[in-house]
């Protein structure tokens, strides 16, 4: 099934407050989020399934401690690639996907082709997601790595801008 992306202007200033406050707090009820609107309950939930249906809102989420599962330490990975055709970056995707320390894998303009962000248990543990899985990896020639010290900010909240 393919979602229907709903374009941005679309959204009005009741959508864009909705997603603000569901981006704060996704179990809220449909009552208190329909109050805190200014709307009733139906309309409220019918705008939230429309958001849902447009894919504007693409799922609600647990936000786990990564201490809490052994996967205190924070590291991305900068990686370059031996060439750029389509096969060599299709053939890294497919890995890249089945690698479960990654949390996030882009395709990057600048000095390199990807950045990773992978949480790992310990500096032992980078080690072997380094040189055994990443450096493995179809078409990957060199990484460039930054081990996190302190996170001062992580969010996947994104402004509702108006």
């Amino acid at each position: 099934m393919r979602i229907q992306r709903t374009p941005v202007s679309t959204l009005d200033k009741l959508d864009r407050h909705i997603l603000d406050l569901l981006q704060r707090d996704g179990r809220m009820s449909m009552t208190d989020l329909a109050d805190a609107v200014g709307l009733t309950v139906t309309p409220c939930i019918e705008r939230v399934r429309r958001l849902e249906r447009d894919g504007v809102i693409a799922g609600y989420h647990a936000r786990v401690s990564p201490e809490a599962l052994d996967a205190g330490l924070l590291v991305f990975v900068e990686i370059s690639m031996s060439s750029k055709s389509d096969r060599t970056f299709d053939d890294f995707r497919r890995e890249i996907l089945c690698i479960p320390q990654v949390q996030e894998c882009h395709l990057v303009s600048g000095d390199f082709d990807y950045l990773v962000k992978a949480r790992i248990k310990e500096i032992s543990q980078y080690r072997n997601l380094l040189g055994d899985i990443l450096l493995r990896l179809p078409g990957v020639t060199q990484t460039k790595s930054c081990v996190v010290m302190e996170e001062i900010k992580e969010t996947l909240f994104i402004a509702a801008q108006k």
